[in-house]
């Protein structure tokens, strides 16, 4: 994979319906509202709390969010969101990282950077500094705007793939989200010292496992399918009954046996409680029934 990033090798414009901010038209057709529910390109959004991902980012912080994103629809510049907002948008896991992930091509980077600049952010590196080669950090007042357009550890940037997602609802606006998979794929890296995003993989594997695209999620893991099979190891033990509706086919592909299909139960409380007593998904009780 590259490692270093052309920001001058002047990428066509797209048309407006592959902007992350959908234009009137287009929103108004949108069905896949998160405040309402909806199963768009066979992903189950999770919807089941009134209130949706926004509700626990405060206005002065949302209008950060805004501006940058009018912004970006404004030059042309296609975005997906990322981050805590998709991961709330695909397993109900609504919480406020006082951050915004956008995930943009590498050949809108100076762009992209150029309109944060533009709406009064500045650069993050002088407040403590972090590795640029992948990413943006944009801020004012206190908050954050991550524009992102490559894997944090050089795996692969940003391409259409991760501009695939489906649109939602945000306070009345509809904006295009990464694809779960692309999610999956980025979380199974992050198993550090001091971070660990599989508890973020078991979420995005309990509500949308049925439904991913598990063969482009090969493709792109390749010689890094351990990683996918140790997590599908954990998942399965958790939460066996999800596991046996995942593709048959799966199972080898990640060399391990299939799944008995004589256990039903979509969590086992007592491998839940050796790990953690609190709820492993999304904000409900770990016993309750999936809609």
């Amino acid at each position: 994979m590259p490692t270093g990033l052309d920001v001058g090798s002047g990428m066509m414009r797209r048309p407006a319906a592959f902007l992350g901010v959908d234009p009137p038209a287009r929103m108004e057709r949108c069905g896949s509202s998160i405040s309402e529910g909806a199963e768009v390109k066979g992903y189950n959004l999770q919807a089941q709390h009134p209130a949706d991902s926004t509700a626990v980012i405060d206005d002065a912080q949302w209008s950060v969010y805004e501006n940058v994103m009018d912004g970006l629809a404004r030059a042309g510049i296609p975005f997906a969101l990322g981050g805590a907002f998709g991961l709330a948008i695909y397993t109900g896991c609504h919480r406020n990282t006082k951050d915004l992930d956008l995930c943009i091509l590498p050949a809108d980077r100076a762009g992209a950077i150029d309109v944060a600049t533009r709406v009064g952010l500045t650069d993050y590196f002088d407040q403590a500094p972090y590795e640029r080669h992948w990413i943006y950090r944009a801020t004012t007042r206190g908050v954050i705007v991550d524009i992102i357009w490559e894997m944090a550890n050089r795996r692969a940037v940003i391409d259409s793939w991760w501009m695939s997602g489906p649109s939602v609802q945000l306070r009345g606006r509809s904006v295009k989200v990464v694809p779960p998979e692309t999610m999956l794929w980025d979380k199974l890296y992050i198993l550090q010292r001091d971070r660990c995003d599989w508890p973020d993989v078991l979420n995005l594997l309990y509500y949308q496992g049925e439904k991913l695209a598990w063969r482009e999620v090969l493709d792109r893991l390749e010689d890094d399918i351990p990683l996918l099979t140790g997590a599908l190891a954990v998942f399965r033990w958790l939460s066996p009954g999800v596991s046996s509706r995942f593709p048959e086919w799966l199972w080898s592909a990640v060399n391990m046996s299939a799944c008995e299909a004589s256990i039903e139960q979509e969590i086992l409380p007592e491998h839940a409680a050796r790990l953690d007593k609190r709820p492993w998904y999304g904000n409900e009780p770990a016993t309750r029934a999936r809609g």
